[in-house]
C-alpha cells in the first residue's frame, strides 16, 4: 500500500508541475513569481498584486481556463478508455469503439459543411451537434447489441465498427462536397485543439464530463470482477447488465462532451490505461485513478508542446498525441509483457 500511495504522489506532482509550466509557459513567457502572486491574491491571501496588467490577463483569461480545460478532458478521457478496457477485457479497447467519436465527427461536419445554425445559440452550434451526434451513434450501438433483453459485448464490438464506417463515409461526403474555407475548418477541429477553453464552457465540461469521470472511479471493484468473465460475475452478486449500461453511458458522456468541446483528439484513452497498468499492475481501481492523474499531465503537457513548439502559431494538440502515442504503443506491442496480456 505504501508503494502505490507514492506511486500516486508521484503523479500528482507531476501533473502539479505541468499545470505551473504550461501557464507560465508560452509566447509571452511569465515569472514563476507572477503566477504564485496571482494564485495568492485569488485565494485572498494577499490583498494586491504587483503583477502588471498584461500577464495578469493572460494568466487569468488565457492560460488559466486552457490549463484546467486540459485537465478536465485528458483525465476524463483517459478514464473513458479505463473504463471500456475494462468492459471489454481487452487492452486494445477504445472509447471509439462505441461509435461516439465518428458520430460527432458526422455532426461536427454537419455544421460545418451544411452551415447549420442554432437560432438561440449560435456559437453553441457546433458542440451540440456533435455531442448529440455522439450519443445517437452511443445509442444505435446499444440497441444493435441487444440480444434478448442482454447487452452481448461481442455484438456491441460489431456494431460499433459498423457504424464507424457509416458515419465515416457520411463524413467523408461531407468533406467531398465542401469547400476549400470549410474543409480546412473541418481539419483542423478533427485535428483536436484546446482553443475554445474559456471559463464559459468550463461548467459545461466539468458536469457532462468529469463528474462522470469522477463517478467511473468507483467501478473498479466491479470491474474486477468482470475479468473472471459475466457469468462469474453475476455469481459474485454483480448487475452485470446494469455496469454495462452505466459505463457506456459515462464513456458516451464523456467522449461526446470532449470531442464537441475540443476535437478529435487520439491515444489519451488508449495509452494512459496502458502505462498506468505498467505502473500499478491489473487492479482497475489504481488504474483508474491514476488513468485520472496521467491523462491530465498528458493532455496539458502535449497542449503545451502544441503552443510553443511552432511559437507564435499552434500546432493541433492531436498531432502532438498521435506523435507521441503512435511510436509507444509500437514500443508496448515488442514488450513481452504486452504480449503476454494478450
Amino acid at each position: 500500500m505504501g508503494v502505490v500511495l507514492i506511486k500516486m504522489l508521484a503523479l500528482g506532482a507531476l501533473l502539479i508541475g505541468i499545470f505551473c509550466l504550461s501557464v507560465v509557459a508560452g509566447t509571452v513567457p511569465i515569472a514563476w513569481t507572477s503566477l504564485f502572486d496571482i494564485i495568492l491574491h485569488s485565494i485572498g491571501i494577499l490583498e494586491e498584486t504587483t503583477v502588471p496588467s498584461g500577464e495578469a490577463y493572460i494568466i487569468n483569461y488565457l492560460r488559466l481556463p486552457r490549463s484546467i480545460f486540459g485537465v478536465l478532458v485528458g483525465s476524463s478521457m483517459a478514464i473513458a478508455g479505463a473504463l471500456m478496457q475494462g468492459l471489454f477485457r481487452n487492452p486494445l479497447a477504445d472509447p471509439g469503439l462505441i461509435g461516439v467519436s465518428s458520430g460527432a465527427a458526422l455532426g461536427a461536419a454537419i455544421v460545418i459543411v451544411l452551415g447549420f445554425t442554432l437560432p438561440l445559440a449560435p456559437a453553441l452550434t457546433l458542440p451540440i451537434f456533435a455531442f448529440c451526434g455522439g450519443v445517437l451513434a452511443t445509442v444505435i450501438v446499444m440497441r444493435l447489441s441487444m440480444i434478448n433483453g442482454r447487452t452481448n459485448i461481442g455484438n456491441m464490438l460489431l456494431a460499433g465498427i459498423a457504424i464507424n464506417a457509416i458515419a465515416g463515409s457520411a463524413t467523408g461526403l461531407l468533406v467531398y462536397v465542401a469547400n476549400d474555407e470549410q474543409l480546412r475548418s473541418l481539419t483542423f477541429w478533427t485535428m483536436g485543439s484546446l482553443g475554445s477553453a474559456n471559463w464559459d464552457n468550463l461548467p459545461f465540461l466539468a458536469v457532462l464530463a468529469f463528474v462522470p469521470a469522477v463517478i467511473g472511479l468507483s467501478l473498479g471493484k466491479t470491474l474486477n470482477a468482470f475479468l473472471l468473465g459475466e457469468n462469474e460475475a453475476l455469481l459474485l452478486g454483480v448487475p452485470v447488465e446494469k455496469i454495462k449500461y452505466l459505463v457506456i453511458v459515462i464513456v458516451c458522456l464523456i467522449i461526446g462532451t470532449c470531442v464537441s468541446l475540443t476535437g478529435m483528439i487520439g491515444f489519451i484513452g488508449l495509452v494512459v490505461p496502458h502505462l498506468c497498468r505498467m505502473i500499478f499492475g491489473p487492479d482497475n481501481q489504481k488504474v483508474l485513478l491514476g488513468s485520472l492523474l496521467l491523462g491530465a499531465s498528458l493532455l496539458v503537457g502535449a497542449d503545451l508542446i502544441s503552443r510553443t513548439i511552432v511559437s507564435p502559431a499552434e500546432l493541433p494538440i492531436g498531432i502532438v498525441t498521435s506523435l507521441v502515442g503512435g511510436p509507444f504503443f509500437l514500443w508496448l506491442l515488442f514488450q513481452k509483457k504486452f504480449l503476454g496480456d494478450l
